[in-house]
């Protein structure tokens, strides 16, 4: 009864959390589109989705890595290095164009695996971890390219850029960030490897003794968070037509705010990828008001680092709450289970 109560419990909080994120974003557009004549046209939603599929993809990684109680900050410096080398293995050195898009994505896998083995083998802390990466892939990024954007790109990263659906209407990159929702969606939701991320999350201590490979579950987060980069620099490097060592810069607050605001806790184990999208969502529409009502542009990560805080402060105070809540039923049935007769009391009554 209290195993169904809990879940019960758990899915109303997780709906909860999912209609406040619709009911901010729904209350945000209307007030924007009583601000402004240009907001709820069809050219400025589509653009609005497609200002998010980025961050949507590189997030959608990022929520892995939360999920078992770890963080990534090196994603915004591995989409500037992936997409340096995206473009100039090709231009540079000749290389086929599926070559360099192959030898891009097993770079940030690369990345990935390095993390998830620091931190599962050598014990290091995640933040130190990536913060090194962040710092080396961009100074890799800087050095390969010079300092300097890497032109022409190859013909695909043209012709993906460029491609849309539907009458030319809608970019091709949001039923590819959709797709790759869906998937994360049924990867952490329907698989075992899913069910093991939350697991390990929640406690890894338990989920070790419980025969779960802990060790092996972060390192796939890692290795996903890594692609997940990846794909966003190749994405970024279609959409800008250029391989560029500073593109990404600053994503990482961004994408870790997105996370967060989307109801995935910093300490792992809670959370879910459509919170994160609709996170990100959040996020996109702020710029895009900012954009439309003529604020000054650093105003946008002024928005980002009182949302990052405000929901650190939120996540904190759930896990208190938590904390709180698990304390006060263990006393419970520690009383319960005392108060209960022994067997010679019960004849003694008798």
């Amino acid at each position: 009864m209290n195993k169904s109560s809990g879940v019960l419990a758990n899915s109303v909080r997780k709906l909860v959390e999912l209609q406040g994120l619709l009911i901010a974003i729904l209350v945000m557009g209307i007030a924007l589109s009583i601000s402004s004549d240009n907001f709820f046209t069809s050219d400025n939603l589509v653009n609005i989705l497609y200002q998010s599929t980025i961050v949507a993809v590189v997030a959608l990684g990022q929520t892995f890595v939360i999920l078992v109680g770890g963080i990534d900050l090196s994603v915004g410096s591995l989409i500037a290095l992936t997409s340096c080398l995206s473009v100039g293995l090709s231009v540079n050195s000749g290389l086929p164009a599926s070559f360099s898009i192959l030898f891009t994505l097993l770079v940030g896998i690369a990345f990935g695996l390095v993390h998830g083995l620091a931190v599962t083998k050598l014990k290091m802390p995640p933040l130190i971890v990536t913060l090194a990466s962040l710092s080396l892939a961009s100074g890799l990024a800087y050095v390969y390219s010079g300092g300097t954007n890497i032109i022409p790109v190859p013909e695909i990263f043209e012709t993906v850029g460029n491609a849309q659906i539907f009458g030319d209407r809608i970019p091709v990159f949001i039923p590819f960030a959709i797709v790759l929702t869906i998937i994360s969606y049924f990867t952490l939701t329907r698989t075992r490897l899913g069910r093991q991320i939350y697991a390990v999350g929640g406690n890894q201590m338990a989920a070790r003794m419980a025969g779960i490979p802990t060790d092996r579950v972060i390192i796939i987060a890692f290795i996903i968070s890594g692609l997940s980069a990846a794909i966003g620099g190749l994405m970024m490097t279609a959409r800008l037509q250029s391989g560029s060592p500073i593109i990404g810069t600053g994503m990482e607050l961004t994408v870790i705010a997105a996370v967060v605001i989307g109801g995935t806790s910093l300490f792992g184990g809670q959370g879910n990828v459509i919170g994160t999208v609709l996170g990100v969502l959040l996020l996109t529409m702020a710029s895009n008001a900012i954009v439309l009502l003529s604020i000054p542009p650093n105003y946008d990560k002024v928005f980002t680092g009182v949302v990052i805080a405000i929901a650190a402060a939120l996540d904190i105070y759930r896990q208190r709450k938590n904390t709180k809540n698990m304390s006060r039923m263990k006393r419970n049935t520690s009383e319960a289970t005392t108060n209960v007769p022994s067997k010679s009391e019960q004849k003694n009554a008798v």
